[in-house]
């Protein structure tokens, strides 16, 4: 097939969660596949690693933006009926290169990335057909959320003004698209729920880069004292509730169990909040780091105490690789398909999480038999090559259509 991958950033250097699933499938694709990328690049920032994408992709293009205001909520935000997230990426300069790119090259189908992107395809080239990779749902994640972030009463106002436009816009694009590729199967529930029963919908966890992410890729040796791990961008808010809600709830019973306890937070842009936190004792705040894998081997374990789902964390399966067992909420750890006890431990409320984390701690053979699992595990199931099979038997069995219905309308209601 050919196909044009259509993506709203340039997904290097490999420092998000994100980027690593959009660059490695788009690697993947592309060992089947003839591929163009169509790429956005804010600002031009990352306009310079384009010979990283053209070792493997036929065309590579980026175009430069800067996002346009966010709307004021009257007349604008009100009167539109794209939800405002969606309404962010609303730019024509972005729709007329897409416009060139469509009127020299006849593709069999675009690839794009999540649904911020999909309003250029609701009713101009609908003879394309469109399949959605989805990093999360958005309207699932946006509803968690709301759910267990502090917001204001005017965060939550302007929040919930937006909720049902993107009940619409999900279910309109999902009458457009010929599939959505998920990240779980908790997120194909939420869509077979509450957005379309009818659409096909296929799932491809997220993976790992097993000859970068290994357990000997670092000399590093384990800390002396007990020491956690938390990794992820601190500038994301699940990870921002997740360590509230470990210091909150968790941090001093555990300290209480393990005195001489040693944290590590690791992740890009951390803010106010994250730094106060490095200022307890035996508390790390590192910011940014040029490579998270001797910060995995240091560490006991890696806790993921997260309240926030959507998508499969790619903190885990990096983890597990590098053979740092993990103790993560049943949310975190969706879509993985991972077994408490044998290659995770699971705790969903704070007084387990203390209880699972402390017993591990003092528990030695315990972490060895789940780094042997997790091991095992992460090379059976999570290598990108494995999942590029994968992605590339989605799109033979769904046998992407060559038409489309010629016009539905953005607001409709599918099924």
């Amino acid at each position: 097939m050919k196909i044009l991958v259509f993506y709203p950033y340039i997904p290097w250097p490999l420092d998000r969660g994100t980027y690593q699933r959009t660059f490695n499938l788009l690697r993947e694709l592309a060992r089947t596949h003839e591929v163009d990328l169509l790429a956005l690049a804010e600002n031009c920032e990352g306009t310079e690693h384009k010979a990283h994408f053209e070792k493997f992709c036929r065309r590579v293009e980026f175009v430069s933006f800067q996002h346009p205001p966010w709307q004021k909520m009257f007349p604008t935000r009100l009167l539109n009926p794209l939800p405002a997230n969606i309404a962010h990426w609303t730019m024509p300069h972005v729709a007329q290169a897409l416009d060139k790119t469509l009127a020299t090259e006849k593709y069999d189908a675009v690839h794009v990335c999540d649904i911020i992107l999909a309003q250029y395809f609701m009713r101009k080239h609908r003879d394309i057909p469109l399949v959605i990779d989805r990093s999360r749902v958005d309207l699932q994640f946006q509803l968690m959320e709301h759910a267990c972030m502090n917001f204001s009463s005017r965060t939550k106002l302007l929040r919930c003004e937006g909720y049902l436009k993107l009940w619409l816009f999900e279910r309109a694009v999902a009458r457009r698209a010929a599939l959505e590729i998920v990240c779980g199967p908790d997120d194909e529930t939420f869509v077979r729920r509450y957005v379309s029963r009818k659409m096909p919908v296929s799932v491809l966890v997220n993976g790992v880069d097993l000859d970068y992410f290994q357990h000997d890729a670092s000399n590093e040796p384990r800390s002396i004292k007990p020491s956690l791990i938390f990794c992820g961008a601190m500038d994301y808010n699940p990870n921002i509730d997740a360590l509230r809600w470990y210091f909150q709830e968790i941090h001093e019973p555990l300290q209480k169990q393990i005195p001489d306890l040693e944290i590590l937070i690791v992740g890009k842009q951390p803010g106010d909040e994250a730094i106060a936190y490095g200022k307890k004792p035996n508390v790390t705040v590192t910011g940014g780091v040029p490579d998270v894998r001797p910060f995995y081997r240091r560490a006991w374990l890696q806790i993921v105490p997260l309240r926030i789902g959507g998508g499969t964390r790619l903190k885990i399966v990096e983890s597990l690789a590098m053979g740092t067992p993990v103790v993560s909420t049943s949310i975190g750890a969706q879509g993985l398909n991972l077994k408490h006890g044998h290659n995770i431990l699971l705790a969903d409320c704070a007084e387990s999480f203390v209880r699972e984390t402390a017993r591990s701690l003092r528990d030695a053979d315990l972490r060895s038999r789940l780094e042997y699992a997790g091991l095992e595990t992460v090379r059976a199931r999570f290598s990108w090559t494995t999942l590029g099979r994968e992605l590339n038997g989605i799109y033979n069995r769904n046998s992407v259509p060559t038409t489309m219905p010629h016009h539905i309308p953005l607001m409709s209601l599918p099924d």
